[in-house]
């Protein structure tokens, strides 16, 4: 992730807790020293510029016909002189305080001095969504479509998984007053969440925040249960403490586990093989619970594997180097190729499919946001909605890593590992019902155009997106 500030209406706002890393804090009030002050403290560079306020306002420099002596006085029998320097001292002084003064009277005078931030308050024509882990790889990419959509935007995120990066990356496409904030914040502070709920107007939540990695879910199930399950607990309280009533809900097929009948349907049980899975099976169980007492608009889309990046080249995925071995097959065949990891390691080829490895429904990061979009025009109070966003193929392992070998046109070694615990053999959707209902289909169903996106961001940004 980059450093640096961010303009516009970014700002960090950090969870009381120890031990957190430090974080640059930003704020709107900054915001009023543009124009007006910004160009005032430009013109305060210019040397004539200070010359002129000195003549003009305080009138320092005005020469004197005659050096002033030294004045002194008697004290006990004792003559002291006053110090020459004091009157240095004294010009300072008054010269401070009288730029201080001219800085607030230009303060006062932008229109924005005192008004009341706009994520604060609602307005008419104007939808406010919170994005959780929005600074995230598919989250960046819901709050793109959004602020192009003309939404107002609030992401929240501590940085633990997200980028910072692409954050900045959305606050220079979109810089208006207004359009997108960042608070850094961690879903798992109750008291943050609640201060969060209390300052700004949300007419709806995309609840995209969790660690969301089926192999690491087995090695550290707590931390799975906490961050998905627990987290979500949070937000659904504090969205109906502060009457938020849409709730858009992303969820995944691994809450399905391993069924025994193709494809996946909305229907098929939901019997989650690994700590994911099942935390998400509980997510969806309180949300649901909750829902049956209260009039919120609730749509719970479970995707399937998700590829690709933004088709203009603004963002993409950028997974943390310690977390690669536990991350997408499309990050680790991009890794690959660059020669990043010494190939590709494919874990399990003894699958009862057809060429022994698992069978996986892979949807572009694009068409997954645009689902997004759909569930929250299409959301209705009192309602809820429970989706499948795939493309209703399913391709193999094997077929993804010679889709990969053809976008990158680099020669990837492959290694055949045993199974990685949870995984299961075959997995792809059936989305009719969204089709029916939601009106959206995938429309990038080409994976190996899908990979080549990807990969062109991939090498215009070898280091993601630069160092948090």
């Amino acid at each position: 992730m980059a450093d640096g500030s961010i303009t516009g209406d970014s700002y960090f706002q950090k969870p009381r807790k120890r031990n957190r890393p430090t974080i640059p804090i930003f704020s709107p009030a900054t915001q009023l020293l543009s124009p007006t002050i910004s160009s005032f403290f430009h013109r305060c560079s210019d040397a004539t510029f200070f010359r002129g306020i000195s003549l003009q306002m305080l009138n320092f420099n005005k020469p004197r016909s005659q050096p002033r002596p030294p004045r002194s006085y008697s004290l006990g029998g004792v003559d002291h002189t006053e110090p020459v320097k004091k009157k240095g001292y004294v010009r300072k002084i008054v010269f401070a305080l009288a730029l201080t003064a001219l800085c607030i009277f230009m303060l006062k005078q932008s229109p924005t001095f005192g008004s009341p931030s706009p994520f604060s308050r609602s307005e008419a024509g104007i939808t406010h969504v919170l994005v959780t882990g929005g600074a995230g790889y598919i989250g960046s990419h819901a709050a793109l479509r959004l602020l192009k959509d003309s939404y107002r935007v609030t992401i929240v995120d501590n940085l633990s998984r997200g980028n910072i990066g692409a954050v900045k990356v959305l606050q220079d496409l979109f810089p208006e007053h207004g359009r997108l904030q960042f608070i850094y914040a961690d879903l798992g502070d109750a008291k943050a969440v609640n201060k969060i709920f209390s300052e700004n107007a949300f007419d709806a939540v995309m609840h995209f925040a969790a660690v969301a990695y089926v192999g690491e879910s087995t090695l550290y199930p707590l931390k799975y249960y906490h961050n998905i399950t627990s987290n979500t607990l949070v937000v659904l309280e504090a969205m109906a403490a502060h009457n938020v009533n849409t709730l858009i809900y992303s969820s995944t097929c691994a809450t399905y586990g391993e069924p025994e009948k193709m494809p996946i349907t909305e229907e098929t049980p939901q019997h989650p093989i690994n700590p994911y899975g099942k935390a998400k099976r509980m997510s969806e169980d309180i949300i649901l619970d909750f829902h049956k007492n209260s009039d919120m608009a609730v749509m719970i889309l479970r995707y399937f594997n998700v590829i690709g990046s933004d088709p203009d080249g603004r963002l993409g995925e950028a997974p943390r180097p310690e977390l690669r071995e536990h991350g997408r097959i499309s990050g680790a065949c991009f890794d690959a190729a660059r020669g990043i990891t010494n190939g590709l390691k494919v874990r399990g080829t003894d699958y009862k499919t057809p060429d022994g490895t698992c069978i996986r429904d892979y949807i572009d990061v694009t068409d997954l946001v645009d689902a997004h979009v759909k569930a929250l025009e299409n959301s209705k109070p009192g309602h809820v909605g429970i989706y499948n966003v795939g493309t209703g193929k399913g391709r193999s392992v094997k077929e993804f890593v010679e889709a990969c070998k053809k976008a990158t046109g680099e020669p990837i070694k492959v290694d055949y590992l045993p199974r990685r615990p949870g995984d299961y053999a075959e997995v792809f959707s059936d989305p009719s019902k969204i089709l029916r209902e939601l009106n959206w289909s995938a429309q990038f169903t080409d994976l190996e155009k899908s990979l080549q996106v990807a990969w062109k961001w991939q090498k215009s940004h070898r280091e993601g997106y630069g160092h948090t």
